[in-house]
């Protein structure tokens, strides 16, 4: 199970796009006359003009999973699965609708909630990044689901915003890391695509203990990425890099020494034999 988290501007355009289609079921409601896709539109615009300085009061949640657990999902499930998410995530006293959409290979819901709560108070979505990958993990080990798609597998022609960023990040990260060996070329390397290195320091110290990327307006630590994109499991490939380009330069010479001793012993053999 992955998550995948949007703020927006507009509940119409949002709705529109998610219930004009085939394969399109409402689940479940909260604060929403009907189902009627205007109704849904009028009621949320209804809310966030208690809070009117809010430009992005759309949120926007995609909950996704592996095609190998579509036998263990049903409706009642995935409705439940969606409340149960909104809850650990802190969204809540406010107006959403779930979705779901069939159109796809593997199954998949949209959340459309709103920002502004019944309150007239903003929801923040300042951590939800970090936060929807804890619940994923915890809720896919709860419920015993397929692990989603690595990194490689994620369709990037799909993402948008920080989200792609992020995927754009990690692509570079693991490119770099596969030809580096050292940290100045991996430095040089991810330069090349706009992306700058910062290192953390353990206290009073020059050891290092972690280190962060940047393109644009995303920073983040490498562990946050992706495990993979780690200082540890970064330096232990760059040094694996190092000890390979040893191996085969200590290789190559002694294949140019062999041939060496090969070609001398083959001339001594030709004085010996006239």
């Amino acid at each position: 199970m992955v998550g995948k988290q949007i703020s927006g501007k507009s509940f119409g355009g949002c709705i529109r796009y998610l219930l004009n289609r085939d394969k399109a079921f409402v689940l479940d409601a909260e604060g929403i006359r009907s189902f009627s896709i205007d109704t849904i539109i009028q009621d949320l615009n209804i809310q966030r003009k208690m809070n009117p300085n809010l430009g992005k009061a759309v949120g926007h949640l995609i909950l996704s999973w592996s095609k190998e657990d579509i036998d263990k999902l049903n409706t009642d499930l995935v409705t439940n699965l969606a409340k149960e998410y909104l809850q650990k995530m802190r969204i809540n006293d406010t107006q959403y609708i779930t979705v779901l959409h069939t159109d796809r290979e593997h199954p998949h819901i949209h959340i459309v909630y709103n920002r502004v709560n019944n309150q007239g108070k903003t929801i923040s979505d300042s951590n939800n990044y970090k936060q929807n990958v804890k619940i994923c993990k915890e809720l896919t080990l709860k419920y015993g689901f397929h692990f989603g798609e690595s990194k490689r597998e994620v369709h990037r022609d799909r993402l948008k915003g920080k989200e792609q960023i992020r995927y754009q990040l990690y692509d570079a990260i693991i490119a770099a890391a596969k030809k580096a060996s050292n940290w100045t070329q991996m430095e040089t390397l991810l330069a090349q695509n706009g992306i700058g290195i910062e290192f953390k320091y353990k206290s009073g110290t020059k050891e290092i203990q972690g280190v962060s990327f940047s393109q644009r307006e995303i920073k983040t630590k490498g562990s946050a990425i992706d495990r993979s994109c780690s200082y540890k499991n970064l330096n232990d490939t760059i040094e694996q890099n190092t000890l390979a380009n040893q191996l085969r330069a200590a290789i190559n010479a002694a294949g140019q020494a062999l041939k060496l001793l090969t070609n001398h012993i083959q001339a001594n053999l030709m004085k010996v034999k006239y």
